[in-house]
């Protein structure tokens, strides 16, 4: 079965590099419309030059009253991919304040923000829609140095369930995609040492970690109609790793 978002305006964040930047243009590949918003103006500007039929809004997703202004532009969205975040990872014992406001800000006050704006978009037009909210691993299991990002997934997990208890009867789906070590960009350079990628892909029992397309795949299926029964969901794409 073909997935076809044609006509749905789809919202995603964090949408320059990474994984977002391969989801919007797969997402145009299927046909949707949409809105790419992310803090960097400059790669929004050169994946639009890649997908020019895409709308961009740079955006400090952290500041919340900013956020609203540039939801209140964009206007009806029927799809959205809460994918943007941020990690600040170290020991416990050397987390500092701003650690803890910078990483929630991205990975859950912005989240609720965002998500809160298209439920009220979805109600107001009495029609359906579907959200992904892009957890992790790390929301059920704990992770060396990663206690705030472990936190702020946490955090994910539980509001999606809220929102799925409130919002199912109108016909909003929530889910939530929870990947492993994903190899992008970043992922490569964080996890090219062996000695450093050893012991997680251990843990792995693929014994290896995530492509980009396996998450984007993921998120299109909980998007799309064919998962017209899930919702309140965590999709793991981990090989395996909180099985154990």
């Amino acid at each position: 079965m073909e997935i076809n978002f044609k006509g749905k305006r789809t919202l995603v964040t964090g949408a320059s590099q990474g994984i977002g930047r391969d989801l919007v243009k797969t997402l145009v590949k299927c046909g949707a419309k949409v809105v790419a918003i992310a803090r960097n103006k400059e790669l929004l500007e050169s994946l639009k030059k890649e997908v020019p039929s895409i709308e961009i809004y740079p955006a400090d997703l952290s500041d919340w009253k900013k956020t609203e202004e540039v939801l209140n532009k964009i206007g009806d969205i029927d799809l959205l991919v809460n994918n943007a975040g941020l990690a600040v990872l170290g020991p416990l014992t050397e987390v500092r304040e701003e650690d803890v406001d910078r990483t929630f800000a991205i990975n859950v006050k912005a989240t609720i923000n965002i998500t809160k704006y298209v439920v009220k978009n979805l109600i107001a037009r009495k029609i359906p829609g579907s959200i992904v909210n892009i957890s992790s691993q790390a929301s059920v299991v704990g992770l060396n140095n990663h206690s705030v990002y472990c936190a702020s997934k946490g955090a994910i997990d539980a509001f999606t369930r809220a929102v799925t208890l409130e919002y199912g009867p109108y016909g909003i789906r929530v889910n939530n995609v929870n990947p492993t070590v994903i190899l992008t960009d970043m992922g490569k350079l964080g996890w090219s040492d062996p000695k450093v990628a050893g012991p997680m892909l251990e843990k792995i029992p693929l014994r290896r970690f995530g492509e980009v397309d396996e998450v984007v795949n993921s998120i299109i299926f909980l998007l799309s109609d064919m998962s017209s029964m899930t919702t309140g969901s965590n999709l793991y794409v981990d090989g395996g790793y909180v099985a154990i």
